[in-house]
């Protein structure tokens, strides 16, 4: 992730757009991620948890990013 404008590139607005989406079962997500992102789903996790801290992710898709944050806080004060 670059910060030399405002813009996402296009590979993190499709995980953003990826992540905005509801699947259909188990298993739908992670082929998708590979077939149409064309990235591990483990390399996938690692780019939006990135982005859940990029304010430029924030300025472009505000309810994927706030909802994100909202599990990522919920999951750390359970611990």
């Amino acid at each position: 992730m670059t910060d030399d404008g405002q813009q996402l590139t296009a590979a993190e607005a499709a995980v953003l757009a990826c992540e905005g989406r509801t699947w259909p079962g188990p298993g739908a997500k992670e082929r998708a991620i590979r077939e149409t992102l064309g990235m591990t789903p483990v390399r996938y996790y690692q780019l939006l948890n990135a982005l859940m801290d990029d304010p430029r992710a924030l300025a472009h898709a505000p309810g994927t990013v706030n909802r994100l944050r909202r599990i990522r806080e919920a999951q750390r004060s359970r611990r």
